[in-house]
């Protein structure tokens, strides 16, 4: 890449945005970090020694318009709680039905269920499990199962070995009754894995998420609680772990660093689908009492009297196990729209799970319009690995990781730079010493092999202690990966 003298003095020099407490002293005594042929992506400094003239950016998902309307009888303005699932080429949604508002795990709640084959059209089966309204007709796979239909969060389970009469569960309940483990060979007929509740610590008043975790080799959940922060009270959120989803650990309080507290409702922590060892959480933060709309506007919505006191939108958080949570971004990922409609209280809550749509897209959903006769679910996309990403502006900056080992003989890299644009790659050893430099890339790739000046193969630095440098300019770095 060319850059002027001048530009180059800037950079070492004057033009510096430096993640200070990252910066190190580039010494031996570094801890090393493994990261095998995992990819790697720009969302938080775990990797990231020093950033010179450079910076972490969050993206804002596209807006792709409403995807599926909560209009039958049995679903409604208090539909909730969507979970999307992609296994194979089928998508599947499951969420609340619910007409009218009522207290939490009441009878009337229903669990409803939809599918689509590319995420995008989205259809609700006539299932035949459970009459409503005097019909079997319809897309309920949950009815009379209160409470946990109040809230029921399923998932795939990928531990290795599993029988395929478990091959999905699900996590329900409220305070009252804690959380309540079901299990399901297909997705669609469900029962309790007992009648008793597996985790009882917490408030569980909203969606309680759970996985298998490839990285920690045990089942992870996260739901809500309720934590102090000195006189005041925050929804926050809990996690506890188990090897055979029946016993689990007491409940541990996540944190969130150094970062001020706030309200979070739902935290839609999940493995990302491309690098599992990454939770990516795209949870709704509630703001009590910060009301945008006036009675009269909400009476001509249709919204229900006692839901536009407040106002929600999304936001970006990442953990990679234990019990915090990195919030390198504080700024809202997903905000609400135009038009008072958006600023009800719990609308703009995502959905879990981000799931593949197209070659190079993933997607987000959200609940919107909530408590009001247009409630429905909304569909946001990005690029793969899109999330955020390492930035440099024209005039150049560089990026230098964490000494690290890999697996693996080649180097793929998933970036966009401007026409004028492009990204160069050094390894170094861990005294910063170059050892490999690559050709330089232009160009806007979800996967891109780097090529090199010397050699062909990095299979002789494989499991050897290296670093990379990005010096870029009017680019960003998504992700990269070493296989």
């Amino acid at each position: 890449m060319k850059l002027s003298f001048i530009s180059v003095i800037l950079i070492l020099f004057l033009g510096n945005q430096t993640y200070s407490q990252q910066n190190s002293t580039n010494d031996k005594s570094q801890d090393v970090i493994n990261i095998g042929s995992n990819r790697e992506l720009f969302v938080d400094y775990y990797l990231i020694d020093k950033l010179e003239n450079a910076e972490l950016k969050l993206h804002e998902p596209r807006d792709e318009g409403p995807v599926l309307f909560f209009d039958n009888l049995w679903e409604g303005q208090f539909s909730a709680y969507c979970t999307i699932i992609k296994e194979d080429n089928l998508y599947r949604a499951y969420y609340r039905g619910i007409p009218t508002a009522g207290d939490d795990g009441n009878a009337n709640e229903t669990t409803c269920y939809s599918e689509s084959d590319d995420g995008k059209n989205w259809r609700k089966p006539n299932l035949n499990l459970f009459e409503i309204e005097g019909t079997k007709n319809n897309n309920i796979i949950l009815s009379n199962a209160a409470p946990v239909t109040h809230n029921f969060s399923p998932f795939v389970d990928k531990k290795p070995g599993i029988s395929a009469n478990e091959k999905y569960k699900a996590l329900g309940g409220t305070a009252k009754s804690g959380l309540i483990a079901l299990v399901s060979p297909d997705g669609i007929r469900w029962e309790k894995m007992q009648d008793s509740p597996v985790i009882t610590e917490g408030k569980f008043d909203s969606q309680n998420v759970a996985f298998w975790s490839e990285s920690e080799q045990r089942y992870i959940s996260y739901f809500r609680i309720w934590t102090k922060d000195g006189f005041s009270g925050y929804r926050s959120i809990g996690r506890a772990t188990s090897n055979d989803f029946i016993n689990w650990t007491a409940t541990t309080t996540m944190t969130f660093g150094d970062t001020p507290m706030q309200h979070l409702y739902t935290n839609q922590t999940h493995p990302y689908f491309r690098a599992p060892q990454i939770y990516v959480a795209i949870a709704a933060r509630f703001m009590p009492k910060r009301q945008v709309v006036d009675e009269e506007s909400a009476k001509k919505l249709g919204v229900n009297p006692k839901y536009f006191n407040d106002c929600s939108d999304a936001v970006f958080m990442t953990t990679r196990g234990g019990s915090q949570y990195d919030r390198t971004f504080m700024q809202g990922y997903i905000t609400p729209g135009i038009g008072l409609k958006n600023w009800v209280s719990r609308t703009n809550y995502p959905a879990l799970n981000v799931v593949q749509t197209d070659l190079t897209e993933m997607s987000v959903y959200v609940n919107q319009d909530y408590a009001q006769p247009t409630a429905h679910l909304h569909r946001y996309s990005m690029r793969l690995d899109g999330f955020a990403s390492a930035y440099a502006p024209f005039e150049g900056g560089e990026l230098i990781t964490k000494p690290f080992i890999f697996t693996g003989e080649k180097l793929y890299l998933n970036f966009s730079t401007s026409a004028a644009g492009g990204v160069k790659v050094e390894i170094l050893d861990v005294d910063g010493v170059a050892i490999e430099n690559s050709k330089e890339l232009i160009g806007n790739e979800i996967e891109k092999e780097v090529t090199w000046e010397k050699v062909k193969s990095l299979k002789k630095l494989s499991g050897k202690a290296v670093k990379l440098r990005f010096v870029f300019n009017d680019a960003h770095l998504y992700s990269f990966q070493f296989r």
